[in-house]
């Protein structure tokens, strides 16, 4: 394999080699950052602070009104409980979960805080068209 180092005119070292050996470096690049990505996302996983969910809650969550729903019953909290633990008031959070009513990114972060979540996480899907 041939590979030439020189300078650019602004006096940057540069290297200059096959097609094929680029595309190669570029390959393994790319493949020890998914084994980076797999390694943090195992890690994570095995603390607790990411959960994995089966078929039967992927299923679970299609099912209920909403995301919010979803995850409040995950976590075994009446609406009452949550709505405690969240400051929401109760009318705002059974409006929020029942689609009824729309919550602002203050409400969805303090419900998401008190289910141990992301504010993604509640936020329903948009429907197919």
């Amino acid at each position: 394999m041939t590979i030439v180092r020189t300078q650019t005119p602004s006096g940057e070292s540069i290297v200059i080699m096959p097609e094929a050996e680029f595309e190669r470096l570029a390959a393994l690049a790319e493949d020890a950052s998914d084994l980076q990505t797999l390694a943090t996302s195992q890690t994570r996983l095995a603390s607790g602070e990411d959960e994995m969910l089966s078929e039967a809650d992927l299923d679970a969550m299609r099912q209920a009104p909403s995301p919010l729903a979803f995850w409040r019953a995950r976590r075994g909290l009446s609406t009452t409980e949550l709505a405690a633990r969240s400051g929401i008031s109760h009318a705002a959070l059974t409006a929020t979960e029942d689609g009824t009513g729309t919550s602002d990114i203050v409400v969805l972060r303090a419900l998401a805080d008190a289910l141990g979540v992301e504010v993604e996480d509640l936020v329903p899907a948009a429907p197919v068209i």
